[in-house]
């Protein structure tokens, strides 16, 4: 099989969950001797020519074509306009190739050019597949700012969705959001995302303080829910509860709180450390506005970690009541009440240990890279 991978950069040339999710996508295919001409870009200080993170045989697989993101002044759409220019660097790179592809995976607007190509039949190809991720522009947002840039966004992501021959959905709410916006319920693919296995905790961990350990993992957008997390801190301190929470991510010292139960690691990008914070924790608060599949998530139950979160994206796929809390966006009491339970639960250790068996059978890479070949194979 011979696939060509169309992305907007993947980990850690460009950094994101996206890139992170395209990054595996590559390895993988590469792991099971799969044929692939990966086009990507490169946004950071690393040698892209030499693929220092794959092995010599995943490399040996994939054939890496870089191109330079485009740049140009900045005006209201010009990222949109800057992804279309791009897509059509990729779709001239690709086109004399396209008859020998068995399968086209597009991240993003990456495939915009192509996809609109082959909807208008100018061009003749194997089946395009899009994965959009989140489809955050279709979920709330926190700000008129935000509202703006996602009405930017909402035409053109509907419509490059309409196109193409199969979307990539990771299930929950965002299979709900792609069938909204038009996209046919056999065009839709669910497959979750994942982490590799050895990523992931041979047991839970345990510690000695007899309180429990918080931990919030991400960067200080509005979307993020820190304002309300913030707000169920204070909660906590007023209520003069024994606690600790950690923050890994750039957060802004207006946003900080002056408490010694709260700890600001800042950005970390040392893998090791993160794991080392997160096995030391016993539950992750992700109070986000919007989301799509986060890998933070996934990161903390492969360490053991229950679980409270909202439920928008695909969180409702990987967190209930199971292995942790799951509470309605912007809902200051269930935050609050969440955090509160969490601290005297007593059934806190069986959620933990049913994050980590969840990430073990169902959202790990290797499990999760059979499922993307397979649903590939049987595109026609």
């Amino acid at each position: 099989m011979r696939i060509a991978l169309i992305t907007d950069g993947i980990s850690p040339y460009v950094i994101g969950g996206m890139q992170k999710h395209s990054f595996y996508l590559a390895k993988y295919f590469a792991k099971h001797q799969i044929q692939v001409d990966l086009i990507h870009y490169n946004h950071s200080d690393f040698d892209i020519k030499h693929l220092e993170f794959f092995t010599n045989e995943e490399q040996s697989y994939i054939n890496s074509i870089v191109i330079q993101f485009p740049t140009s002044v900045k005006f209201p759409g010009h990222y949109i306009y800057n992804s279309y220019r791009y897509s059509c660097l990729a779709f001239k790179i690709i086109k004399s190739q396209l008859s020998s592809y068995d399968f086209i995976y597009t991240k993003g607007f990456s495939g915009w050019k192509l996809i609109s190509e082959k909807h208008k039949g100018t061009i003749s190809c194997c089946p395009v597949g899009v994965n959009f991720h989140g489809y955050e522009m279709f979920q709330i947002a926190p700000e008129v700012k935000a509202k703006l840039q996602q009405l930017l966004l909402k035409s053109f992501v509907k419509k490059i969705s309409q196109q193409a021959d199969v979307v990539f959905s990771y299930g929950g709410k965002i299979t709900s959001i792609i069938q909204a916006i038009g996209v046919k319920p056999k065009q839709i693919i669910e497959i979750p995302s994942g982490v590799e296995v050895d990523f992931i905790s041979p047991t839970i961990a345990s510690h000695k303080e007899h309180f429990t350990k918080f931990v919030f993992l991400g960067r200080a957008e509005r979307r993020k829910g820190i304002v309300e997390l913030n707000n169920a801190l204070q909660q906590l301190i007023s209520q003069k509860q024994t606690f600790q929470f950690d923050f890994i991510g750039p957060i802004p010292e207006e946003l900080k709180l002056k408490h010694p139960s709260i700890i600001y690691h800042g950005e970390l990008r040392d893998t090791k450390h993160i794991k080392q914070i997160l096995q030391q924790a016993d539950v992750l608060v992700c109070p986000s506005w919007s989301e799509g599949f986060p890998n933070v998530i996934l990161e903390a139950m492969a360490s053991g970690l229950a679980i409270i979160a909202t439920n928008v994206g695909a969180i409702s796929s990987m967190v209930s009541n199971k292995n942790g809390w799951l509470i309605e966006p912007l809902n200051q009491e269930q935050l609050n009440i969440a955090i509160s339970e969490a601290l005297t639960c007593s059934t806190l250790a069986s959620k933990k240990q049913s994050s980590l068996e969840l990430v073990k059978t169902q959202f790990n890479w290797d499990i999760i890279s059979l499922k993307t070949i397979e649903a590939i194979s049987k595109i026609k």
